[in-house]
């Protein structure tokens, strides 16, 4: 089976209220700016505290920390969907030192890692006021980063390579085209390749264990993307060997039931066990359309529409509204599908997940008293999905866009 029906829900017959939604967001901008605290900054939520985990730092980072909330509200009010009633990012300094605090609880030295680490607080940092010295910090990271044993996008060369493509954007400064570069390079010499499947892959060293993920975090189409997205930093030659390899494995490890497709977390599982098979951005269908809309040509159309649809055909999940795991991580195919073919059916899906996830964020907020101040867990990256929905859009947070 494609799913599992048990982590799912039945999609609620809600419709769409562009003026609802655009309250929700400012309601969520609102919430999250009162709940902020100088010392702690935001209070975790019960979701995303690990069992047994009493930390005496706040968290920091961009995927569930500070860090990733001082992004969203930054960016909500840029593209105008919010008003904010203060700076969030006044003091970054000061957030710089709890990341390092906060590093150094959870026993890591990752200070590179694009999602958990030092280097998006420093991107930030650089976006408000460009300097040459923080640039060289960031260049540093980046270039100390490109043999990470992970090879993924949260800790790994994956994401510290797509900081470099957010960094030339900005400045078109070389250098950050030149670790672009050196980054492809060196994760071209990591592949292996499987007889088996018929197709390369990455191995993952990562939490104890060697892996061979496919996903839109730790696996192969997460950097899949990045490349995509930092191609025109490529020469001509380059680009075709990673388009062949890439449209080559997401063909030969997609598992097809007649006009649906989802991919298996593992690219590699034990002689007669049975694929662990999800349907969520981090790991699944939806995480393999946001992932591959930007590929240029036509040679995976028909499989990024069977993902699409097995995205739908699943309905929303159960654990919640959030982007990396939740209903509106899932609805950002429905918009990348949306953007790559302009069918306006996938807009109205997407728009039937905005609904569905608010209504989910509610609830979780009287369940548990308090809302969920997180980009990739949590409130803030709903309140992006709702907007993209929207204005049409289908920009991912921080995979897509970082200097808004």
């Amino acid at each position: 089976m494609l799913f599992d029906p048990t982590r799912h829900e039945a999609l609620q017959p809600l419709a769409w209220d562009e003026g609802a939604c655009r309250a929700a967001i400012q309601a969520i901008v609102d919430d999250t700016e009162q709940h902020f605290s100088p010392e702690r900054y935001w209070p975790p939520h019960p979701r995303d505290i690990e069992p047994g985990e009493d930390l005496p730092v706040p968290g920091t980072s961009l995927y569930y920390g500070a860090c990733g909330v001082v992004w969203a509200l930054q960016y909500l009010q840029s593209v105008g969907a919010a008003r904010l009633s203060r700076d969030p990012a006044d003091d970054l300094d000061k957030l710089l030192e709890c990341s390092h605090a906060w590093l150094a609880a959870v026993d890591s030295r990752d200070f590179a890692s694009y999602l958990m680490g030092d280097l998006p607080i420093l991107l930030l940092a650089q976006g408000r006021a460009p300097s040459t010295r923080r640039a060289d910090q960031l260049s540093a990271l980046i270039e100390g980063n490109l043999d990470h044993p992970s090879r993924e996008l949260m800790w790994g060369a994956p994401g510290t390579m797509l900081a470099a493509s957010f960094l030339h954007e900005r400045d078109a400064d070389a250098r950050w085209a030149d670790l672009f570069r050196r980054s492809a390079q060196q994760l071209w010499s990591q592949l292996e390749w499987s007889d088996r499947h018929g197709c390369a892959f990455w191995t993952q060293d990562l939490y104890g264990h060697r892996s061979t993920y496919l996903d839109a975090v730790h696996g192969f189409v997460a950097t899949a993307s990045v490349l995509i997205r930092g191609r025109h930093l490529l020469d001509a030659a380059a680009w075709a060997a990673w388009e062949d390899c890439i449209a080559n494995t997401v063909q030969r490890s997609a598992t097809r039931e007649g006009a649906l497709a989802n991919w298996r977390v593992f690219l590699d599982v034990p002689e007669g066990a049975a694929p662990r098979m999800l349907m969520q951005f981090c790991h699944g269908a939806p995480g393999f359309v946001v992932c591959l809309a930007g590929l240029p040509g036509t040679a995976l159309d028909e499989l990024l529409i069977a993902a699409g649809e097995a995205t739908w055909v699943a309905g929303p999940l159960a654990k919640g509204s959030n982007l990396c795991h939740g209903t509106a991580g899932n609805g950002y195919a429905f918009l990348k599908l949306y953007r790559r073919t302009g069918n306006a059916l996938w807009l109205e899906r997407a728009r039937a997940f905005a609904m569905h996830a608010l209504a989910q964020s509610r609830a979780d907020a009287a369940a548990h008293g308090q809302g969920r101040h997180s980009l990739w867990t949590g409130d803030p990256g709903l309140a992006i999905y709702l907007w993209a929905c929207m204005q049409g859009t289908a920009d991912y947070p921080t995979l897509d866009v970082f200097f808004a």
